[in-house]
């Protein structure tokens, strides 16, 4: 969730466990939401994304997972704290 901003300046959204999660449900799909501003909607923008994100799957084995610090029951994917679970 972190990877792509930490290592590319790229805001992503999950769309899954966090947003849809709590009380014990458990969504059907994980998908992930990138944030690229419509400005930036050029070629190479969109080449850089897609770059980034290649880079961050390859290092997906040495990422920490995130686990909730805190969170409200509403919007919890917008509001919620993460920390990696290893800290």
């Amino acid at each position: 969730m972190c990877a792509p901003y930490r290592h590319a300046g790229i805001r992503a959204v999950e769309i899954g466990s966090l947003m849809f999660g709590g009380g014990g449900h458990v969504p059907d799909l994980e998908l992930v939401r990138l944030a690229i501003p419509r400005r930036v909607y050029t070629q190479s923008h969109i080449d850089y994304v897609i770059e980034a994100v290649l880079e961050v799957f390859e290092k997906h084995d040495t990422l920490l997972p995130l686990k909730i610090v805190e969170a409200s029951p509403q919007l919890r994917h917008f509001t919620a704290r993460l920390a990696e679970a290893g800290s």
